[in-house]
């Protein structure tokens, strides 16, 4: 039997780091660099950081009470919101209670499976066109940027009406320099102060671009009485529900929320992905067969014809999801796998950790997409496997995500054969997501 890959992971540290190597240094930029090797086999750690008890916890039951059956009692922790507020506002993704509630009874219609379904052949023309843009040679291209190109392009087609601002040069860049000042932030947020420094700067600027630019967006909505869109729906909706000012405030908070994670993190899905087909030609060829044959039927039921690609997209997820944790603040006290956690506390989850515990996999850090096929798929704990979270709060858009990917790789391999360049391995950086170092250079070459 061939021995299964082993894609690259960071550093693992043979001890617990200090709490303040989080803060400084390597660790304080990329939030998976160092982890000690014990944390891949233990379901619990409880740590104090800077005045605050925080549970490391990776055991899926305990994961289970936190996110579905004891739900009410652990909300986005008050630090975060704080955080995530500059530039999010209080859109879905950082509300919580009612207005959470009204704004997701609001988006959902949007992603429902027959919706999603609509938003198939929008999705193929816009990768179609890059594809077409591509030499016809073989040369190298940086499929991170490619990545990013394509899922800007089809959040701006699918949910905001084909835009052109949002499909900017300027704005990949200004949305890197929101996500990276908020992974650096933590420390900042702990001791309640502003994060400060010139990635500070370039994110303020970011965030000011985008509200501004998708402010203009909402009250062009407004004006008009809304568009046949996601958006111009969202726009009519938010003012038939709040005065005014509130309204747009919602709105362009929500905009930016969809805009910047609907793409960010498809994006970063695609890429490792690809990388991953790139270091096995062999199974990049079987997927290629299987593409070219799904391609020739309907566009809106597709992925269904992709049952191996989706496994290995789903495998890829696992060993690179594209949020790397999950926090919740304790509002009571509660016990969790036999531990107490009090009033305050944060529970700390980290998907990055638990999708590679030697608990829950079988060889945790080898490519084996095999374990999404058949009944090794249905024999998974519900919660050991969290892409896109879970529970009430899982990912409005987890659906139109898969969907997206599967649609964008299948043209990719039809299109082109993709393999290495030699030199190092890609290095995953974790800050609000989890994205290679440097980009991902491969070599591109015709079918």
């Amino acid at each position: 039997m061939q021995p299964l890959l082993v894609p690259p992971f960071p550093y693992r540290s043979r001890d617990w780091p200090p709490v303040w190597t989080s803060f400084v240094g390597r660790r304080a930029s990329n939030s998976v660099y160092g982890w000690p090797d014990e944390a891949f086999d233990i379901a619990w750690r409880t740590r104090r950081v800077l005045g605050h008890t925080v549970h490391l916890v990776s055991e899926p039951d305990a994961i289970g009470r936190v996110l579905l059956d004891n739900k009410a009692n652990y909300e986005r922790p008050a630090l975060v919101r704080r955080l995530l507020r500059g530039g999010l506002g209080d859109g879905l993704f950082n509300a919580e209670g009612e207005s959470w509630r009204e704004q997701r009874r609001i988006v959902a219609p949007t992603f429902s499976p027959a919706a999603v379904a609509g938003f198939a052949k929008p999705i193929a023309h816009v990768v179609q066109e890059q594809v077409a843009r591509w030499p016809a040679g073989t040369r190298p291209m940086d499929m991170a940027a490619e990545a990013t190109s394509a899922t800007m392009g089809i959040i701006a087609a699918t949910l905001f009406g084909g835009d052109s601002r949002l499909t900017a040069p300027a704005a990949a860049g200004h949305i890197t320099a929101m996500l990276d000042a908020a992974g650096r932030a933590r420390l900042t947020a702990l001791l309640g102060m502003p994060a400060l420094g010139p990635g500070s700067s370039r994110a303020r600027a970011g965030g000011r671009f985008l509200r501004d630019t998708l402010g203009a967006l909402a009250d062009e909505r407004a004006r008009t009485g809304g568009r046949d869109d996601f958006f111009g729906g969202l726009v009519a909706a938010l003012h038939a529900r709040y005065p005014a000012p509130q309204a747009r405030e919602l709105a362009v908070d929500n905009a930016v929320t969809f805009y910047v994670a609907g793409h960010e993190t498809t994006a970063n899905a695609l890429t490792w992905t690809i990388y991953l087909l790139a270091a096995q030609p062999l199974l990049q060829e079987t997927l290629r067969v299987e593409a070219l044959a799904a391609l020739g039927g309907d566009v809106e039921t597709l992925d269904a014809r992709l049952p191996r690609l989706r496994a290995v997209l789903d495998e890829a997820l696992r060993l690179y999801p594209p949020a790397p944790r999950l926090d919740r603040e304790a509002m009571a006290d509660d016990e969790l796998a036999g531990h107490a956690v009090r009033r305050g506390d944060l529970v700390s989850i980290w998907p990055y950790v638990l999708h590679r515990h030697r608990a829950w996999w079988d060889q945790p850090d080898a490519f084996d997409p095999e374990r999404f096929l058949g009944d090794r798929r249905v024999g998974m704990h519900r919660y050991q496997y969290l892409p896109f979270g879970a529970g009430p709060r899982v990912c409005v858009g987890a659906r139109f995500a898969v969907v997206e990917a599967l649609i964008v790789l299948a043209h990719w391999l039809a299109a082109r054969r993709f393999s290495l360049r030699g030199g190092p391995p890609p290095v995953p950086v974790g800050r609000v997501t989890l994205r290679p170092a440097g980009g991902m250079p491969l070599e591109l070459a015709p079918v």
